[in-house]
């Protein structure tokens, strides 16, 4: 849901109507397909390639490439592990600083239950391997999991940030552990096939349930159910940042 807003972004900012043409790929989380579209892409001889990496590794041959036929390269939502002078410029969301937040939330949530010394148990739904996304709300949650020493986290699984992997991980947790008392989802497609794995098998959740569920990304549908108490809380990342890419290339062009 989130990956279908800031394509439509993207869409609408680099139209003809615009001044743009553009050559669209949807890459389908298959991070190799996307390094040779980017290389194809170059081959042509475009002015901008924009990258929204599904990793952040292994992009040296491509920024190689695009710096040597004079394309300049920026980097959208996710981020890329290079020199900086390899691309012109990153606009996304701090994925770390989200991680954070969500627990700072979850410390201040179960203090105000007087939960605070009580001992929690954690699993994730993590994004996919490799990606920005993940390793930010990683190591931002993991500071507050290293805080607090009555936290533990017992797993943490790859759900590709659908919801088809997102039941299929919070299932296989299910029966592994039985109640859980927190449940990390990495995005909001994760958090509602968690949903559907915790309805199943009878585990309640959110409001007066056993089980907090946190997400990510705080999309529409999602911030439905925080309103609806089955989401505990969500943490906004911002579809919606193709215009400041649109503003770079307008500031490139008039020098």
């Amino acid at each position: 849901a989130w990956r279908e807003a800031a394509t439509e972004s993207a869409l609408d900012t680099f139209s003809r109507d615009n001044g743009y043409e553009l050559m669209f790929i949807d890459s389908d989380n298959d991070s190799d397909y996307q390094k040779q579209a980017a290389m194809q892409f170059i081959e042509q001889k475009i002015d901008y390639l924009i990258i929204d990496p599904i990793v952040t590794g292994g992009w040296d041959n491509v920024l190689k490439a695009a710096k040597e036929a004079g394309v300049k390269v920026f980097v959208l939502d996710r981020t890329i592990d290079c020199d900086e002078w390899m691309y012109e410029a990153w606009f996304g969301s701090d994925f770390e600083a989200e991680g954070e937040a969500a627990g700072a939330w979850l410390e201040a949530y179960l203090k105000d239950k007087g939960r605070e010394k009580e001992d929690i148990s954690i699993v994730t739904v993590a994004g996919t391997k490799g990606s920005a996304a993940r390793k930010g709300r990683t190591k931002g949650f993991s500071k507050y999991i290293k805080k607090n020493d009555n936290w533990t986290k017992l797993a943490e699984k790859d759900g590709e940030f659908t919801k088809e992997s997102g039941k299929r991980i919070m299932e296989e947790f299910i029966i592994k552990y039985g109640k859980i008392d927190v449940v990390v989802c990495h995005n909001d497609n994760e958090a509602w096939g968690a949903m559907e794995a915790l309805d199943e098998a009878g585990i309640t959740f959110g409001m007066g349930g056993d089980t907090i569920l946190i997400s990510f990304d705080a999309v529409y549908e999602s911030l439905e159910y925080v309103l609806s108490g089955k989401i505990k809380a969500d943490f906004e990342c911002n579809p919606l940042s193709a215009p400041y890419i649109e503003d770079a290339i307008r500031r490139i062009e008039s020098g």
